[in-house]
């Protein structure tokens, strides 16, 4: 099974070691396509020759400005995390993961978002993932290497396609949800999300002010399934009705 449609993103990375290390664990698994939020120094002569051999990964890595740009077009984003939250995500071992993102790798775009060396992901960017993976490791030495965690994953990955059968003929291509309807992209989830906020805002059942975590509680709501076309138009067509005044009905 091609690996195309699976992007490796690392958010701020601090050590251009790292993704050329993060390169090489690639290439050993067959994934190519590298994404780099913000990096602090990219290209070097460091990643290069930490990426021994898997210098065309680097070649054609794509630099973003942000987590929403380097993962806009995707159907399934997965991040990474080695800590707790206040609010729980969905939790993966690296094997569900690999089945969850080879699965959907069939037809939709996929990322796998891995956070800074020091601090991992923000909350903020753990919004925009629809589940976590969490590599188990010794509790008294939980801290993998950048590279490392990313070979795991990696490894997960290039297992789970090569043991997987061809789908059979009749089962719903991987665009589509169970009854056939096209799925919405990342970016159309996001604009999505910002409208129900703004409508929150405005109906006074959100206060900027004292926003008790209530938004990223809804996105973790909507994050848990997969939105369709269809179905985020619906949500924001009665979000624009919630805001617009009724036509007076004119009587005779």
């Amino acid at each position: 099974m091609s690996l195309d449609r699976i992007r490796i993103v690392l958010v701020a990375p601090s050590h251009s070691g790292n993704i050329g290390g993060c390169a090489r664990a690639m290439k050993n698994m067959g994934l190519s396509r590298l994404y780099l939020v913000a990096p602090d120094e990219f290209p070097s002569d460091q990643a290069t020759a930490r990426a021994v051999g898997a210098e065309d990964v680097l070649d054609h890595a794509r630099i973003c400005a942000s987590l929403d740009e380097a993962v806009a077009d995707c159907h399934l984003v997965v991040g990474t995390s080695a800590r707790g939250r206040r609010i729980p995500w969905p939790v993966l071992a690296p094997d569900e993961a690999a089945q969850r993102i080879v699965q959907t790798a069939g037809e939709r775009e996929v990322a796998v978002v891995f956070g800074r060396e020091r601090t991992g992901l923000t909350n903020e960017e753990l919004d925009r993932c629809q589940a976590l993976v969490n590599i188990p490791t010794d509790p008294g030495f939980a801290s993998l290497n950048l590279a490392c965690a990313v070979q795991v994953v990696a490894y997960e990955i290039w297992r789970t396609a090569e043991s997987q059968t061809q789908p059979k003929s009749g089962t719903v291509a991987a665009t589509m949800d169970a009854l056939g309807e096209p799925l919405a992209t990342h970016d159309e989830v996001q604009r999505f999300y910002g409208h129900l906020e703004e409508v929150l805002v405005g109906t006074g059942f959100l206060d900027p002010n004292n926003p008790r975590l209530l938004m990223r509680r809804l996105m973790r709501l909507f994050n848990r399934v997969e939105l369709t076309n269809n179905e985020v138009n619906i949500l924001r067509g009665i979000l624009t009705a919630v805001t617009q005044p009724r036509a007076k009905q004119k009587h005779d």
